[in-house]
């Protein structure tokens, strides 16, 4: 996996914790307290989910909570910053969630070795879409703290829900 989610959860980590837990974080991953992981950089999952499952325990935080968290972050702070360019002309949560399959697509032809999760979606009826979140990772629950962030930063009621570990139903209300 790239090293976006590293990087975004060490800029959560140092902007609300400071340094000091996020080092204390790497060291419990087993990685130097030092390791920088840039964007780009290719990290084996393994690695990833180490990093996720110690900041979990350091932050005193389970998965869901976690997620719900990095999601906030992730929308409002860390993809203004990196991703800019690719939420021009975006206006609302369903917009973006709409365009998420192609955007991914994008990065895969822009970023060598990206593998982010791809998207099918059916709409259940006008206001409800079911969205299939492809990836062996298994973090879906992950994109659910993004969805619901999603529904903040647009000022939109976005109800999301669980299905399985790969489908979500997402109802918009409030349009």
């Amino acid at each position: 996996m790239k090293g976006s989610i590293v990087d975004a959860v060490k800029d959560l980590v140092v902007d609300n914790f400071g340094s000091k837990m996020w080092e204390d974080i790497l060291e419990g991953a087993g990685l130097d307290r030092f390791t920088t992981v840039r964007l780009l950089d290719d990290v084996p999952d393994e690695v990833v989910m180490k990093v996720l499952e110690v900041a979990m325990d350091k932050l005193n935080l389970s998965f869901d909570e976690l997620a719900d968290v990095f999601g906030e972050y992730w929308i409002n702070v860390y993809v203004p910053k990196v991703y800019k360019p690719y939420l021009r002309r975006i206006k609302s949560a369903k917009v973006l969630l709409l365009k998420l399959d192609d955007i991914h697509q994008k990065v895969v032809r822009n970023i060598p070795n990206a593998n982010p999760p791809r998207f099918d979606y059916r709409w259940e009826s006008p206001d409800v879409l079911i969205m299939k979140y492809k990836s062996p990772r298994n973090l879906v629950r992950v994109f659910v703290g993004i969805v619901k962030a999603l529904g903040n930063k647009y000022g939109e009621f976005v109800d999301v829900t669980m299905l399985s570990n790969n489908e979500v139903r997402i109802r918009f209300r409030g349009e």
